[in-house]
């Protein structure tokens, strides 16, 4: 019987064959970078012929000198540092209603992955033995479909009650 037995997690299992692998990668790396370099290193281009190609007749080099940089108007860049004041005249706070809205907006998005081709792997189901994210919303959305109905159904006969008597 299996009851009390915990089931294997198939990711930390792949986690862990992925980490034997990098140590195998690693030990070999550094059986190969003990052995020194090789004697005799193999060159693209035959000694004699120069790599960089040859320039066009007429042309010259540009001469080396001091960058000449732009003047910038440094009063509109003190303006955008500048914050208007967020008290009016009569002391009552003054409310910014595009940033407010900027806010309302943004907690009802989801947050960024710091992953994102695990996001991905988890959604498609590639990783063996896991169920993609796309089943698991569907029976969620059934769910909330199937307990909602329920709900109108309960309401619904307490009103019909209420109602007559």
């Amino acid at each position: 019987m299996g009851w009390f037995k915990k089931k294997r997690d198939p990711v930390s299992e792949r986690a862990r064959d992925l980490n034997d692998q990098i140590r195998k990668l690693e030990a070999q790396i550094a059986d190969l970078s003990a052995r020194g370099k090789p004697e005799r290193e193999v060159k693209a281009t035959p000694s004699d012929a120069d790599p960089r190609p040859k320039p066009l007749p007429g042309f010259h080099p540009p001469s080396r000198r001091e960058p000449v940089f732009e003047s910038v108007n440094q009063a509109r860049l003190q303006d955008l540092t500048t914050r208007p004041p967020q008290y009016n005249e009569l002391g009552v706070k003054k409310y910014d209603l595009p940033a407010a809205w900027k806010k309302l907006t943004s907690q009802f998005q989801a947050p960024v992955s710091k992953n994102p081709k695990l996001v991905d792997l988890l959604a498609t189901g590639t990783i063996q033995g896991m169920r993609p994210l796309r089943y698991e919303k569907r029976i969620a959305r059934r769910r909330f479909i199937a307990l909602f109905i329920l709900l109108l159904l309960v309401l619904w006969g307490t009103f019909a009650v209420l109602w007559r008597g």
